[in-house]
């Protein structure tokens, strides 16, 4: 591949630029980051977290508990109730819920 911004030295740097491009000063402002996976994703949160208002009876890595745990981090809450079922006692949520 030939750099987007000289058409003469091949391409080593991002956003398919040569390497004198991409070091040029105000260069790199005329192309936009090819990389499509910028901001995808939650952002990281670090610190404490509410609890999640309610147990769940989902087992662990069971498709219901993957996607409860997506959501408690988009709410940005505790992944972890202490009352969710685990494998050694999964019922433990029914009791307590019911």
């Amino acid at each position: 591949m030939i750099c987007r911004h000289c058409h003469e030295a091949p391409v080593s740097r991002p956003r398919g630029l040569c390497w004198r491009c991409f070091y040029t000063p105000g260069v790199r402002d005329f192309y936009p980051a090819t990389n499509n996976r910028r901001g995808a994703g939650l952002a990281d949160f670090y610190g404490r977290a509410p609890p999640p208002a309610f147990p769940t009876q989902a087992l662990p890595g069971t498709p219901e508990k993957i996607a409860l745990l997506g959501e408690r981090a988009r709410l940005r809450q505790s992944l972890w109730h202490p009352d969710d079922a685990t494998v050694a006692e999964p019922k433990a949520a029914l009791q307590q819920a019911g």
